[in-house]
């Protein structure tokens, strides 16, 4: 059975998303709180004007208190729910259906994480108990999972190991690159090709420039009813699809799973396009936020969503098909790698580029051109987990309503 989808039923009005990075001098409650500030005064509402939220963090709060608290929320339902890495878009999800559903006629999805203050370089996972037989999360570094992918494309598509650097080198100059111009970003510099390549290995082929940062931010986002919209902006975005897959996680011991591949992006990419009744991604949308916790990981991910054939993205990695000026831009904000990575707010950022750039309110020297060719889609990727046990999410969006 397949799902029906939401496509144009849900809007989202107002977006805000505070500067990633490492905040020593400001809490998570300092940091939703200036996401939802900067939401609701965009929208022109009052708290008291939504109906219900859904708080997205992995591990800077439990239940939904962590968001009524800070934001002295009375009478107010709040969820708060957790997905990994998926973890942001899960809540504007939940919002979006449930405003879809009609139980609700304003919504608000927050994501929030505080990842600098625990002291520790990488994500926190917590020690679930387990009988043995589970796959590699929490047994491995994720550098490590994630390093199996480029020898695995090298080997299946016939690319030269060093060629295969080289086309990693580029996603992350290409991220910096764009991280330089973002003023939220976490990394503003540019990083030259020789510095990247040449930086200290981590796992594999896998460089300190390869792998995203650790980082601390909050992004939110109000979602209403597609025809309430135009009553708190002329600029709304339409939710064309949000489409969430979860593995059965045995990649690991399964003979026939080569590493070149996330099934499950694959299936949340077919999903959302149906949905939202695209039939060739290449060609229809404007630009993509993709999430590249690694720069092979956004190699694979180039050929799962559909933006290139089998075996040809790295050569479209080099030609340039993906950067700022080219014909799909993917992370125009600089992506997890320049833009950072707080778990529970990475999936409401991307939308937030969505946002800026589909209403053409990025800035200049980072803004993308195929708008000039009336193209008028955004899709955001979040996957959560490694190869072959992992959860993805997809969705789709649009300045206007198919007619």
């Amino acid at each position: 059975m397949a799902a029906h989808g939401i496509c144009d039923r849900v809007a989202i009005v107002a977006m805000g998303c505070t500067d990633f990075g490492e905040h020593w001098d400001r809490s998570g409650d300092d940091l939703l709180i200036d996401a939802v500030t900067a939401t609701t005064t965009s929208a022109g509402v009052r708290l008291a004007d939504i109906d219900a939220f859904w708080l997205g963090t992995y591990t800077s709060g439990l239940s939904g208190l962590s968001l009524s608290r800070p934001l002295r929320l009375h009478g107010k339902p709040v969820t708060r729910v957790e997905n990994m890495c998926v973890t942001g878009s899960e809540a504007l999800r939940n919002a979006s259906y449930a405003v879809a559903s009609g139980a609700y006629d304003i919504a608000m999805a927050v994501g929030v994480e505080k990842l600098k203050d625990s002291g520790f370089s990488g994500l926190l996972r917590p020690s679930i108990p387990s009988d043995g037989t589970g796959g590699t999360l929490g047994t491995t570094s994720a550098p490590a999972n994630f390093s199996l992918l480029g020898p695995a494309y090298a080997q299946k598509y016939g690319v030269d190991p060093g060629e295969l650097k080289e086309v990693i080198t580029r996603i992350a100059w290409k991220n910096h690159h764009n991280g330089a111009r973002n003023a939220r970003a976490q990394f503003r510099k540019e990083v030259s090709v020789d510095t990247i390549s040449c930086s200290p290995l981590v796992a594999g082929q896998l460089g300190v420039f390869d792998c995203s940062g650790v980082s601390d931010g909050a992004a939110a986002a109000i979602v209403v009813r597609a025809e309430d919209a135009h009553k708190y902006t002329d600029r709304p975005l339409y939710i064309k699809a949000l489409s969430l897959v979860a593995g059965a996680a045995d990649g690991n011991v399964d003979p026939a799973y080569d590493f070149t591949t996330f099934p499950e992006v694959v299936a949340s990419a077919r999903n959302a396009y149906a949905e939202a009744g695209i039939t060739d991604p290449s060609r229809h949308i404007a630009m993509a936020e993709v999430h590249d916790c690694f720069t092979v990981t956004e190699l694979v991910l180039m050929e799962d969503l559909g933006f290139a054939e089998r075996g040809t993205a790295w050569k479209a990695v080099l030609d340039g098909t993906f950067d700022l000026d080219g014909p799909l831009p993917v992370n125009p904000d600089g992506g997890l790698k320049a833009f950072g990575h707080p778990v529970g707010a990475s999936g409401l950022r991307m939308l937030f580029e969505c946002w800026l750039q589909l209403r053409g309110e990025a800035p200049e020297n980072r803004r993308i051109t195929t708008l000039d060719s009336g193209k008028t889609i955004g899709l955001t990727h979040n996957l959560g987990g490694g190869p072959g046990e992992c959860v993805s999410f997809v969705s789709i969006v649009g300045t206007e309503p198919n007619g």
